[in-house]
């Protein structure tokens, strides 16, 4: 399993929302499509046919936990996970 089916596992099995790094989440946006723009600390994605725009903040190294749960809504909604099964 590679490291980012590592992380896009962790994600789906919501076990370590509190304890995802921030950088992760932005590895993990790129990787899926995402383009990334910054406005201060905020980290506003978007990608062609996603409807939703995710507006992201660090919470110092790490993700907030309800924005790794907006994640995972998306990456299921929209199938985005690849081969990974939680």
């Amino acid at each position: 399993m590679s490291q980012m089916d590592k992380l896009i596992y962790a994600v789906l099995c919501g076990k370590r929302d509190t304890s995802i790094k921030f950088a992760d989440i932005r590895r993990l946006m790129s990787f899926l499509g995402f383009r990334e723009r910054v406005r201060g600390d905020h980290f506003i994605y978007t990608k062609n046919g996603v409807d939703e725009i995710l507006n992201l903040q660090p919470n110092g190294t790490d993700a907030k936990p309800y924005q790794v749960k907006q994640i995972r809504k998306i990456i299921v909604k929209y199938g985005l996970g690849g081969n990974v099964d939680v």
